[in-house]
């Protein structure tokens, strides 16, 4: 039987000197026999995703789901099970209808659904289509006194235009090898600004507007669905905080119904509607949300030490949040019982975290990066209060926590259900011959490369921007960017389940290497933000 470490292996990456890491063979078998051939991971992405459903954060469905998760967590025997809280999120919200109907000129049901944080109707309401046109503030002026009794068009009708690639897609050698290409970044504080004020600008039309509509007694919005072949594309609407107004119902609708309904309106034909959307907030003041977390203690002089692996547990509403992001969450989750079932011991400590409010602005990661590790200083100006961690000015150097220099690495998975096909290393180059090294034992599953480049937009972020190791994995699209990305689609049938076994092993074994290695995982320099 090979022992830990009994097996060296010197790789040479990307051009990279070569370094020797040591693998332990013995406990990768282990964790790939238990994997493959005892997993438990659909069982937990079936629940996650037909048992509960979608878990918009703040919902009750979102309650249920850390409520599940942690007595799963406690019937593995993890330690430390427990939901962490971040304040001030907003209120929950939920729909269980939604219809919309042409009555004239002709009749047909319409395929729409609702936008999260907006009202319901109150029952069915009937009134004219009105296409209105609103790019800034002083848009609103025009519409005074016209909008009362009117169901409003929000967009302009989009040409259709037909796909040239295959919906689903695995990378290909080619395609992996193009990963290896690292694109020097443009320079990010005149950028940073220009996000700012778009922000900002963005967020005050949406107020106004908001309160323009109720004023003046409007009925119900539609826009269009960002992609075409009927399938509606959902994020949120009004407002989750308590004390603002929320507007009047507002939905998405699918491209091919709606762009007839604007071209009716402008060929002077009068469109009539009926709408009638059940949805409701499920509290009245705004409530903090909740991570869960749960963890395999460390032992010895190290235990201090933690590793991370996490994914985020929040959805949007309108499919199952399946592969956007149960499949995350199962593997993960996944791993965590594959450690313990294998009887793994690690010196440092292993933390798994199920984000919330991740689809808002990674906003569960960033409270416990900022409670636990380090965050820069809040800033005083309201202005500066307002906008995204991400847009703000810098306030001053990176404030340290007592487990910053605890720290080893976090691991993330957020890109879909699809097979990992390797890691990004996020521009820490002393990384690289190290993930080449844990990832050659599963080379013959499809993982096999490590890229320099960096990939954002999830739960990572947070760590990496104070400077802390956090990695993406690198996986196959399938259909995630041409279907299900925050779609009704976004549901169980679109998911691989052998994907999502590989995955969980080799989040598995990542982690226990990473809280076995005789060193931290080494950190790239800081660059504090000007």
């Amino acid at each position: 039987m090979l022992k830990r470490c009994a097996m060296l292996l010197c790789l040479a990456a990307n051009g990279l000197a070569t370094a020797s890491e040591p693998v332990d063979l013995d406990m990768v078998s282990r964790i790939r026999q238990e994997a493959f051939h005892n997993s438990q991971v659909m069982a937990t992405f079936s629940h996650l995703t037909e048992a509960i459903g979608p878990r918009l954060t703040n919902s009750p469905q979102m309650a249920e789901a850390n409520a599940w998760t942690r007595g799963r967590f406690n019937a593995w025997g993890l330690a430390n099970v427990r939901d962490e809280a971040f304040d001030g999120f907003g209120r929950g919200w939920e729909f269980s209808h939604a219809s919309v109907q042409m009555l004239g000129p002709r009749t047909q049901p319409l395929h729409a659904l609702p936008k999260a944080w907006t009202p319901g109707t109150a029952g069915p309401v009937e009134g004219e289509a009105m296409v209105v046109a609103i790019k800034k503030r002083e848009d609103l002026d025009k519409y005074k006194g016209k909008l009362a009794g009117k169901i409003l068009l929000l967009s302009e009708a989009r040409e259709y235009v037909r796909g040239e690639k295959a919906d689903s897609h695995r990378h290909d050698d080619a395609g992996l090898a193009e990963l290896q290409a690292f694109s020097v970044p443009k320079d990010e504080k005149d950028s940073r600004a220009k996000r700012a004020k778009e922000y900002t600008e963005r967020t005050e039309l949406a107020k106004a507007t908001n309160e323009f509509f109720v004023a003046e007694g409007a009925l119900a919005a539609l826009s269009i669905s960002g992609w075409d072949n009927g399938i509606i594309r959902v994020g949120g609407g009004g407002s989750r905080k308590a004390g603002e107004s929320a507007g009047i119902p507002e939905l998405a609708m699918a491209a091919e119904h709606y762009n007839p309904l604007v071209r009716a309106v402008e060929r002077g034909q009068t469109v009539k509607l009926r709408v009638d959307v059940d949805a409701r907030f499920t509290d009245e003041a705004d409530q903090p949300g909740y991570n869960t977390l749960a963890e395999i203690p460390g032992r010895g002089g190290k235990a201090g030490e933690i590793v991370m692996l996490g994914a985020h547990m929040d959805s949007w509403h309108t499919g199952t949040g399946a592969a956007d992001n149960a499949a995350g969450v199962a593997v993960m989750m996944e791993a965590m019982r594959i450690l313990k079932a294998v009887g793994a011991r690690p010196d440092r400590t292993i933390r798994v975290a199920l984000w919330s409010g991740e689809e808002q602005g990674l906003v569960g990661s960033q409270s416990h990066v900022a409670r636990h590790f380090a965050a820069y200083p809040e800033p005083v100006d309201p202005a500066q209060q307002a906008l995204p961690g991400s847009l703000r000015e810098p306030t001053g150097p990176l404030q340290k926590k007592r487990d910053y220099e605890r720290f080893s690495a976090y691991f993330n998975m957020d890109n879909g259900s699809g097979r990992f096909r390797g890691i990004y290393a996020q521009e820490n180059l002393a990384a690289v011959p190290i993930f080449q090294a844990w990832l050659a034992p599963f080379h013959d599953v499809g993982a096999t490369t490590v890229a320099t480049r960096n990939t954002g937009s999830t739960d990572h972020i947070p760590f990496d921007r104070v400077g802390l190791p956090g990695f993406q994995f690198i996986q196959d699209r399938l259909d995630y960017f041409t279907n299900v990305h925050h779609s009704h689609l976004d549901t169980w049938d679109h998911v691989e389940p052998e994907d999502l076994k590989q995955a969980a092993a080799i989040v598995a074994s990542f982690v226990y290497h990473a809280a076995t290695r005789e060193e931290r995982m080494p950190r790239k320099p800081l660059l504090e933000r000007d």
